[in-house]
């Protein structure tokens, strides 16, 4: 009777796909939305990387601080990255795969492809979750064929290079992960800009467009169009941009973000599971930001209270957790 059941449970392994809960994913293997358990982990447990639910019924594929700052609920997660932000998957029959020929993909319920690294490799692959929040496809051992930090979302981690070809752009509200109206990018004049790009107009913000780039303390002249911040809280650009973290020099845990509302903002706690705390912001006066209250309004700041926004006579607002919405 015990050969028997030894016998049925190997048939299972045999003909179930593997899955995973590790630091990689190995070629011909999958994630599945149907499986809470189906995640990666860095090899330090501070990152995950896993299908995270955006609505009802609705999820991305997604990396994010293993530790919530506030409970276990998964709206608590500290999201850094999204494949497929403006397409979510259905919450059956979902996959995140490892081809056998390299190409990682994300399927959906009917098996359509909804996003893809477009990888090919001769040799086998794996995918790893590093230490660094960084999701990497690897061949040869450490040949990189493609990895989440040429792709950020609106999150920027320490050690993560931001180039000419990368763009932070904001969530669309604090509830709704898709693609909002504000970029982080650099321009072609080489300064780091931000901009509202919004349903009828775009116009950039930052640095103050009326001031020369020398005035904003910028530099046009190194066309390499690099920054990054390291771990301790220092950012460096290219066009002379350098900030310190308030709480410069600690080994805390950090991030960079472009904010729903359009400002960039750097996030840092001591310890996982901890508050996050603003430790440098790009706009203290938030009334600033291009499009911040949307048409037809009026926006107003208080240094003790922050933004207020209201309308101008004749208006009223339709949806009062999104003030682009107007009547």
């Amino acid at each position: 009777m015990g050969t028997l059941f030894l016998i049925f449970l190997l048939s299972l392994a045999i003909l179930s796909p593997p899955s995973s809960t590790s630091d990689s994913l190995s070629r011909g293997s999958s994630l599945s939305v149907e499986k809470p358990e189906d995640v990666l982990f860095s090899a330090d447990g501070v990152f995950t990387a896993g299908f995270h639910q955006v609505g009802n019924n609705s999820f991305c594929f997604a990396i994010w601080f293993t530790e919530p700052s506030i409970s276990d609920h998964y709206r608590n997660r500290t999201v850094v990255w999204m494949a497929n932000r403006d397409q979510p998957v259905n919450g059956k029959r979902s996959k995140l795969s490892l081809q056998k020929t390299g190409n990682l993909i994300l399927t959906d319920a009917g098996q359509s492809i909804v996003w893809a690294t477009t990888t090919a490799s001769p040799s086998p692959a794996h995918l790893s979750l590093q230490n660094s929040g960084n999701l990497v496809l690897l061949h040869s051992g450490s040949v990189v064929l493609w990895q989440s930090f040429d792709s950020p979302t609106d999150t920027l981690l320490p050690l993560q290079p931001f180039t000419r070809k990368a763009t932070l752009i904001s969530t669309r509200s604090q509830s709704n992960f898709s693609s909002g109206f504000y970029k982080l990018f650099f321009n072609n004049d080489n300064l780091l800009r931000l901009l509202f790009d919004g349903l009828e107009i775009s116009s950039v913000y930052w640095p103050d467009p009326s001031r020369v780039s020398w005035d904003n303390a910028r530099s046009t002249y190194n066309n390499s169009r690099n920054a990054m911040l390291d771990s301790l809280g220092s950012f460096i650009s290219s066009d002379n941009l350098t900030f310190l973290s308030a709480d410069y020099g600690a080994k805390w845990q950090r991030r960079l973000r472009i904010d729903f509302d359009g400002n960039v903002r750097l996030y840092s706690r001591e310890n996982s599971g901890e508050k996050w705390v603003v430790s440098w912001q790009a706009i203290s006066d938030s009334c600033m930001i291009h499009g911040i209250c949307g048409a037809n309004s009026v926006c107003s700041y208080d240094p003790g209270f922050g933004r207020k926004c209201s309308c101008l006579p004749g208006y009223q607002i339709r949806n009062h957790t999104d003030w682009s919405f107007w009547v």
